[in-house]
């Protein structure tokens, strides 16, 4: 398995570069950041290094 980026939404590395190349931008970084807005962030629980 492949080690996780974000441990919140789930995001591997593979997955923000695939989506670089999809759309010449990073469409990932803007949903965590949205989703970081409404609070859905868990990235003190979920990340085994707590951040």
């Amino acid at each position: 398995m492949e080690k996780l980026i974000c441990y919140c939404f789930k995001y591997s590395a593979a997955d923000i570069e695939a989506d670089l190349v999809q759309n010449r931008r990073s469409t990932i970084m803007e949903k965590i950041i949205s989703e970081k807005k409404t609070g859905a962030c868990e990235c003190a629980i979920k990340n085994p290094k707590g951040r």
